[in-house]
């Protein structure tokens, strides 16, 4: 299949989920979050209820409101993806019905997490979800928390359907990437923020982000350096931003995000069981970090 090379844009933040101090969901929040996003941090998407926005701990409800109002906020400006991946296929169909309904521009979908199934289920989970919705697909591979990789074959054969179109890639296998994207049109995204200029420079297209709730201008910069050949200036904004784009995963990025944003005075609040908030001294840490790539927290 022939896609569009980059069909998210080149720079997504899958966005934490702002909640009240009792920890219910802040759609105010929210709202100004997307568009801190999008209007400051330069975001061409947002990913809504992927597991940085801690999908796993809020309703389907919620994340049917939640995705509404950021589209609703800045759907005029940004692309907007739906985290509906699950590892039961029949729920997930129904989150991506849900999602296509409410106005989302597309779907990210996790290899099925937990169950472990071969490589034939894999395959089967993807290509039902695909047939069942009417947005484009971007697969999250990412065996470190979902126990099973997506091989290079089976990838392949997943490039063949319409609507799979893009890959968010946390395997951390740069050669099995390169595989792919020499033998198919899909749109790589890092989704490890350190890892995005190593991806560049096989072909890949940019970044789904946790750190660029903070580094987002950064990282949009060194996007456009390799794309228009400068190779020179990519490298000196990786180096620059580095500090942060692996401080943000010191614990769980979840919480460190949320630190950060509180601390600037930014929709965040709590986050729920079974995470923690960030300590005053994990808080203190990330401030070191984010001021090591020349961001005031």
């Amino acid at each position: 299949m022939t896609h569009d090379p980059r069909p998210f844009g080149r720079l997504l933040t899958a966005m934490v989920t702002p909640f009240t101090p009792d920890g219910s969901l802040d759609l105010e929040g929210a709202a100004r979050l997307a568009a801190h996003l999008v209007d400051e941090q330069r975001n061409d998407a947002l990913v809504i209820s992927g597991t940085t926005g801690e999908s796993p701990t809020t309703s389907d409800a919620e994340k049917e409101q939640l995705l509404r109002v950021v589209i609703e906020t800045v759907g005029d400006r940004a692309k907007v993806l739906a985290g509906v991946g699950t590892n039961n296929t029949a729920h997930t169909i129904e989150l991506a019905h849900a999602a296509e309904k409410a106005g989302a521009h597309g779907l990210l979908v996790v290899t099925p997490y937990y169950s472990k199934p071969p490589q034939a289920g894999v395959e089967r989970h993807f290509r039902t979800v695909a047939d069942a919705t009417g947005l484009p697909i971007m697969v999250y591979d990412i065996p470190h928390r979902a126990g099973t990789a997506i091989t290079t074959e089976t990838m392949v054969r997943l490039a063949d359907h319409e609507r799979i179109v893009a890959v968010k890639d946390a395997k951390g296998d740069l050669v099995a990437s390169s595989h792919v994207l020499a033998r198919t049109d899909l749109a790589y995204y890092s989704g490890d923020d350190a890892a995005t200029l190593p991806l560049l420079a096989i072909g890949g297209v940019g970044l789904v982000g946790t750190s660029t709730h903070f580094t987002g201008g950064i990282a949009k910069e060194m996007i456009e350096a390799w794309e228009r050949g400068d190779a020179a200036a990519a490298l000196t904004l990786h180096r620059t931003a580095l500090p942060l784009f692996t401080g943000i995963f010191r614990t769980q990025g979840v919480m460190l995000v949320k630190a950060g944003l509180g601390a600037l005075g930014l929709p965040a609040g709590p986050v729920r069981s079974p995470l923690v908030d960030a300590t005053g001294e994990e808080l203190d840490q990330l401030r070191q970090d984010a001021a090591a790539a020349g961001i005031v927290l």
